[in-house]
């Protein structure tokens, strides 16, 4: 039996397990609560692979969220995140040094566009290949995407290019080299900044490289995920060897660009506009231009932020009378959007507003 997700709502589960993959980078296992699992036999989680979850804790009383991709394949009875430790990371190393076995933590829903159900490999020449292409951390969705093809005997080519500072900060190392020498269609070039006591080859990616190590690269659909600088430099590569951009896929973090103050006070004016609740009996006040999260937040209503960039979803509320003025929508279907449903970190407020969340 699939896990039900509670809508758009967060649900509890329990951290089972807990290890180390490089010195700074840990693999969490999370599965329902031991009261979920009183009348059945078992649940497995379905989900795309390559997408997310978003994880919220309670973090010096107040309640944090933040999106991490799944490291695990659809149809386990566990989900599985990798997270490296960040500097001044207030959830991720929450997670690395805090969060036990048996603790538990908040979980939405499984998101995100970049997946390989929605965009599964194109058929070129009679041949479905996959270049699977990532750097530090961003190997986590890529990972997920080759073992999912690998467990299901997919019929796709798949290489996984990864670029890494060395063999020790190579996230998932033995796993991939034991891939590599046990499945036919699985090939593993790495890329690393020092290659001592290996055999791959050291360097940086560039045009030069990514021919050298995919002489196939124009037959291939490509997913890309990585720092931002490493992502955009990737995708400039690719457009100066001609490559055809209908087939490439990237994930991104990245917030989007927001309007500048000055920018701002061209287009509004500085006034009092009112936004209202009527499902929690709330009628605030804010300034026109004001970030709608910023607002509800403020008025201690339940809206869930995990991102601020417009990417993850979980911040939908319907505007049910006045505009707002959004810079993204990633998240949101084409019928979401005709209904009226905006990503509240990402829009700003034009007029008075009737807003409804959940």
């Amino acid at each position: 039996m699939y896990f039900e997700w509670q809508g758009a709502h967060p649900v509890q589960l329990r951290c089972i397990d807990k290890y180390v993959e490089t010195p700074d980078t840990m693999s969490i296992k999370l599965a329902p609560l031991e009261s979920q699992l009183a009348a059945l036999d078992s649940i497995q989680f379905d989900f795309k692979p390559g997408q997310f979850i978003t994880v919220g804790v309670e973090i010096e009383q107040k309640m944090e969220y933040r999106a991490y991709s799944l490291s695990s394949i659809a149809g386990e009875s566990h989900l599985q995140l990798t997270i490296k430790r960040v500097e001044g990371g207030k959830v991720s190393n929450y997670l690395l040094d805090t969060l036990q076995v048996g603790d538990s933590l908040l979980a939405l829903p499984p998101s995100g566009e970049f997946n390989t159900i929605d965009h599964p490999p194109v058929r070129i020449n009679d041949n479905k290949k996959a270049l699977l292409l990532s750097a530090g951390c961003g190997i986590t969705p890529v990972y997920a995407m080759a073992k999912q093809w690998l467990a299901n005997g997919a019929d796709v080519d798949v290489q996984f290019l990864h670029v890494a500072k060395s063999a020790q900060q190579t996230i998932y190392f033995d796993a991939l080299e034991s891939m590599a020498a046990t499945e036919k269609q699985f090939t593993l070039s790495l890329l690393l900044k020092d290659a001592s006591g290996t055999t791959h080859p050291q360097g940086r990616l560039d045009k030069e490289w990514l021919l050298q190590l995919v002489p196939d690269l124009m037959q291939r659909t490509v997913y890309l995920c990585g720092p931002s600088q490493f992502m955009q430099d990737t995708h400039d590569n690719l457009q100066a060897l001609g490559f055809d951009m209908n087939n490439f896929f990237q994930e991104s973090f990245t917030p989007v660009s927001s309007t500048t103050e000055s920018e701002r006070d061209d287009q509004v004016e500085d006034k009092a506009v009112s936004v209202a609740v009527e499902a929690f009996g709330k009628e605030v006040v804010a300034q026109q231009g004001a970030v709608l999260a910023d607002t509800l937040e403020a008025a201690g209503l339940p809206l869930i932020v995990a991102c601020r960039s417009g990417i993850c979803g979980s911040c939908k509320c319907k505007v049910t009378s006045g505009s707002v003025r959004s810079t993204s929508l990633e998240t949101l279907s084409a019928e979401e959007i005709e209904q009226g449903y905006v990503l509240a970190c990402s829009s700003t407020i034009e007029s008075d507003l009737a807003v409804q969340i959940g």
